[in-house]
């Protein structure tokens, strides 16, 4: 979710300055192509679950521009990623970044922001959610930062354990250069053994440096074709990916930026903010958002 002073949800007001640059250079091989919208509308922060065989749902937040906004979380349904299906109701309020795994029981946890902690939900079918007691991550860290916040949560079990990637939010701009956000984010992470209770670790990807400005949000975990974990997210200048592996996350690489890099602006226009990946019918999609337009698609084409 693009942020710029906001502290729910979503929203930069991007100053562009004009300048020569090239997209990153991407990854050989397969390669991400757009397919349009897939949810119209002023959302963003898409995540998605695979509910049963061959049925997936999409928990997607409200921007904060909709009329009488208070951190609504609705949901789709698909079974082909391409035609989704609005569910009636509200999944929750007062969350952003919902986070929704399904737990060995069958039953559901979402982890989400508010009041600038992240917090955690349950939910016997996916739809009637209940907060769960307790913080699950604060803005304390072992590499003494100071964060306003904390925000985005990507979990996944990885083995007997449950990994957490987020985002912390440090209340000034990145100092190298005039920046379009007046914070700066870079992502710490942590690990539990049972989901609720987590040991943090440290940072896990430091945006303060020329290839990210100051600027990384959106973080997405999952587990890839050859069983490796992988974390997406997005910055000033598109989509990234890092492998994790033994403790750490490897160098990103840029994957995605879509229709609308201009490469005369210094930050280009409407990146795709905050990727979720799911695989369906054999085909890896990326939902991602474009800031009051909707939750857009891209598929994984060799």
């Amino acid at each position: 979710m693009l942020i710029l002073v906001l502290v729910l949800a979503a929203t930069a007001v991007f100053i562009f300055y004009p300048k020569q640059k090239s997209a990153p250079a991407t990854q050989s091989g397969s390669k991400w192509e757009e397919t349009g919208v897939a949810i119209s509308g002023k959302f963003a922060d898409a995540d998605i679950v695979e509910v049963e065989d061959d049925k997936f749902r999409m928990y997607y937040s409200a921007e904060p521009e909709t009329p009488d906004f208070n951190g609504q979380v609705y949901s789709s349904v698909s079974k082909d990623g391409i035609s989704w299906e609005k569910e009636s109701g509200t999944r929750i309020t007062s969350a952003t970044f919902p986070s929704v795994i399904k737990l060995p029981d069958g039953k559901y946890r979402m982890y989400f922001q508010k009041d600038q902690v992240i917090k955690s939900a349950l939910s016997e079918d996916g739809l009637s959610w209940k907060t769960e007691d307790g913080t699950r991550v604060d803005t304390s860290n072992p590499a003494g930062l100071v964060f306003a916040r904390v925000l985005a949560p990507t979990v996944m079990k990885v083995g007997n354990e449950y990994l957490i990637v987020y985002a912390g939010a440090i209340d000034k701009p990145y100092s190298e250069e005039k920046v379009p956000n007046q914070e700066t984010h870079l992502f710490m992470w942590a690990k539990s053994s049972d989901g609720l209770t987590f040991e943090k670790m440290g940072i896990a990807l430091d945006s303060r440096n020329t290839t990210f400005k100051g600027w990384v949000d959106g973080p997405e975990l999952v587990v890839w074709n050859d069983g490796t974990t992988k974390l997406f997210f997005w910055g000033y200048f598109g989509v990234f990916e890092s492998v994790f592996e033994k403790e750490s996350f490897s160098e990103p690489k840029f994957v995605f930026y879509g229709p609308n890099f201009d490469e005369k602006m210094l930050f280009p226009s409407d990146p795709p903010g905050d990727p979720t990946l799911a695989k369906i019918n054999g085909t890896w999609n990326m939902y991602y958002g474009y800031h009051q337009k909707g939750i857009y698609r891209a598929t994984l084409n060799k």
